[in-house]
């Protein structure tokens, strides 16, 4: 059994996948309390579904790709037959994680997009960093950042860490909003990083404050 904040059929707007079109399941509830947070409604809101239930509303849609985000959906211990569920189905799975959860478990062949938090987040102290010693050649590291302390600290973390050519790709991605994508795309650009500019796409095609999209 899974609670579910919602799920919705949109372009993703992150990650290598950007602009393709996917299915969202997001699940209930986050223990972390990011500063930039962009989805604080799916801490509480939510209703129980079976996780049958849930692969039927995500197969009903005809599109293969499907990510589960939340909230953050490794505190519920559905979501690993839900992952095995929807690959058995044929689909792409991508799972957006906060990065202070284990995703030792998350089974083979789910493209694991694992978020770094900066200090801007409020919540840099809870990473769970061995998550970076296991890291897949499918999976993509994240950087939100909101200023030149968390760039400078997204640095430091893809040096020591050897991110680079160790997973599908590394995103530095602005606070949207907040930080000027500009300023972001300079300091990339002055250091020559084999980092990925990443702007939330689905921000620029609907107001940010939409929901269901």
């Amino acid at each position: 059994m899974l609670t579910v904040n919602e799920i919705f059929h949109s372009i993703q707007g992150e990650s290598t996948h950007a602009g393709r079109p996917c299915v969202f399941v997001r699940l209930t509830a986050c223990d972390l309390r990011c500063s930039w947070c962009d989805t604080p409604y799916a801490f509480h809101e939510g209703r129980r579904m079976e996780v049958d239930e849930v692969v039927a509303r995500v197969r009903g849609y005809g599109c293969e790709v499907v990510e589960i985000t939340g909230g953050e959906p490794l505190l519920q211990k559905d979501v690993y037959p839900l992952m095995e569920q929807l690959m058995s189905a044929g689909c792409t799975v991508l799972l957006e994680t906060g990065g202070h959860r284990s995703v030792e478990h998350v089974p083979a062949g789910v493209f694991r997009i694992i978020d770094v938090k900066c200090p801007g987040s409020g919540e840099s102290g809870k990473m769970h960093w061995p998550n970076l010693q296991q890291l897949r050649p499918t999976d993509e590291v994240k950087f939100v950042i909101k200023d030149r302390e968390d760039y400078e600290f997204a640095l430091q973390v893809v040096a020591d860490h050897q991110l680079i050519g160790r997973c599908a790709a590394v995103l530095f991605s602005p606070v949207h909003g907040v930080l000027d994508p500009k300023a972001l795309a300079a300091w990339i650009l002055a250091d020559k990083l084999p980092v990925r500019l990443q702007l939330q796409t689905h921000k620029y095609i609907w107001d940010p404050q939409t929901r269901g999209v």
